[in-house]
């Protein structure tokens, strides 16, 4: 099982970008889905969650500004993140909760992405 982010970049104070987050490989289900974020110096924290159910919570920093949502056909989860401020300048990682199978055998397991950049200009 793999999850492959992208979408990052550098944008001015105000603007918007959009975080992907794609899973592959021998998938059963993908129960819950997120977004974390980890700025230089600082720990890594939870920005957004969405559940299979699509329930969301998010941090309070980003509530009002970034939207969480998933395709389960896809297997993707998205962050829209809009208004964006050098505050939210980080290494974005998406992570699953993921039932993988193999050899009639599954188990349920967290998978991170590899990070994708996200630096905010002012």
């Amino acid at each position: 099982v793999q999850l492959q982010a992208s979408g990052g970049g550098l944008v001015q104070v105000g603007g918007s970008l959009r975080l992907s987050c794609a899973a592959s490989g021998s998938i059963f289900s993908i129960n819950d889905m997120g977004w974390h974020r980890q700025a230089r110096g600082k720990q890594r924290e939870l920005v957004a969650r969405i559940t299979r159910g699509g329930k969301t919570n998010y941090t309070d920093s980003v509530k009002g500004r970034f939207t969480i949502s998933r395709d389960d056909a896809k297997r993707t989860v998205y962050l829209q993140m809009n208004s964006l401020k050098p505050e939210d300048t980080a290494v974005y990682y998406c992570k699953a909760s993921i039932t993988a199978y193999r050899s009639g055998l599954t188990w349920t397991s967290d998978y991170w992405g590899q990070g994708t950049q996200v630096t905010v200009s002012s």
